[in-house]
């Protein structure tokens, strides 16, 4: 019985299927080598640990601007017993040290030699005035040289100083001044704690970082020892070379920061997570990958891994500064928030996980932060895949 021939489009069609195996199939062996290639270099194993566990820890416990442990001087010329209740609110740790009575002659040599942050100056007849309902005031001196102590401090000793007047003139029941009562009821960090916020950024900061010095370090490794040769007399295309480099660190980048969200953030720092973190990670896997193809387009403009850190060092540290994750984009120029919203993926990534981990956003309000992660990353491989047909193959 004789077979009927199959159409040209059936045939075609196969073709293309059978090409498309071949692809997966080229770049899931390519992906195992590069995952033995990182198991095989410790000095990677030892970074990826140390940045998701230790750098999260320390930068999230280590760097806080909450007030704590501030050195407050006190002149006390009005010897009254609201001045004392001044003093005593002012000796409650860890907010504050030991408030130490000095005289107004001692304060610039003190503040000049950097002894005390505060210097709080009460006049005489300060208790009188206030009860007879004349104008008083209050001078708070502040050492500004440390920008987010000398803030947060000042606003709140200011706080508390306006809060004990009240209770005082309250008790004596001295009529207050008629104004508006304002109640601030505090979203998504009520305590304010920098941790909850510091810890989290870490975890984006080091995503952006490994991906990006990982795969064009990956890169630049196989041209420094000629193993980049051996790809190509295989029978593999440049995609696939490149998505395995991408899959790989990828996959172990991703591993890493979903330990250390569980095991870091959540458990060691007890930072609450709002939202889900399979939404959270599967836009994760997206800004990865986009910033592993700027590594490997990095890694293509450079020839040893010298050259390679120098080139990356100050792209990462800008994109770092300017993608809201350390400042508030808001404060930049608009100019500024347009051009990196356009050429940089941080951003939308920063705005992705604040709204997921923080806020506890669903997919219908973070995909546009998916979508141009997704435009930017596909723009990324393109000038990256070019770049490597010019310089590895010669195409």
């Amino acid at each position: 019985m004789a077979l009927k021939p199959s159409s040209p489009k059936a045939v075609q069609k196969l073709a293309v299927k059978q090409r498309l195996l071949t692809q997966l199939e080229n770049i899931y062996y390519l992906t195992i080598k590069e995952l033995r290639s990182i198991r095989a270099d410790y000095v990677v194993l030892i970074l990826v640990a140390y940045v998701f566990t230790v750098a999260v820890y320390t930068v999230a416990t280590g760097v806080s601007t909450e007030p704590q442990n501030l050195t407050v001087g006190v002149v006390d010329e009005d010897q009254s017993n609201l001045s004392r209740q001044f003093l005593d609110v002012l000796n409650r740790p860890p907010l504050f040290k030991r408030a130490v009575l000095i005289n107004a002659n001692e304060i610039d040599p003190i503040m000049n030699a950097g002894r005390m942050i505060f210097v709080l100056e009460i006049p005489s007849r300060f208790e009188q005035d206030l009860v007879a309902g004349r104008k008083v005031s209050l001078q708070l001196n502040v050492d500004a040289t440390a920008m987010a102590p000398a803030g947060n401090g000042a606003i709140y000793i200011q706080t508390i100083i306006m809060q004990e007047i009240t209770n005082f003139l309250a008790g004596l029941q001295v009529p207050l001044p008629s104004r508006a009562n304002i109640v601030i009821r505090s979203r998504f960090n009520p305590g304010f704690y920098s941790a909850w916020f510091s810890s989290v950024m870490q975890v984006v900061s080091n995503i952006t970082m490994l991906a990006v010095i990982l795969t064009g370090a990956a890169l630049i490794r196989e041209r420094e020892r000629g193993t980049v040769e051996h790809l190509l007399v295989m029978p593999v295309v440049a995609p696939e070379i490149m998505w395995s480099k991408i899959i790989a660190n990828t996959l172990v980048i991703l591993i890493a920061a979903e330990l250390s969200l569980l095991f870091v953030v959540q458990w060691f720092l007890a930072v609450p997570i709002a939202g889900s973190t399979t939404l959270f990670f599967f836009g994760a896997t997206v800004y990865a990958v986009a910033v592993a193809t700027l590594g490997i387009l990095l890694g293509t403009m450079t020839n040893s891994m010298g050259q390679f850190g120098g080139l990356v060092a100050p792209i990462l540290l800008i994109d770092q500064l300017l993608s809201g994750g350390v400042t508030p984009m808001e404060s930049e120029p608009v100019w500024l928030q347009y051009l990196m919203r356009t050429i940089s993926a941080t951003p939308h990534f920063v705005d992705f996980s604040k709204a997921i981990l923080y806020r506890g956003a669903d997919f219908p309000i973070v995909w546009p932060q998916l979508a141009a992660m997704a435009a930017i990353g596909s723009v990324y491989f393109a000038f990256s895949l070019k770049r490597f047909r010019i310089v590895i193959l010669g195409d």
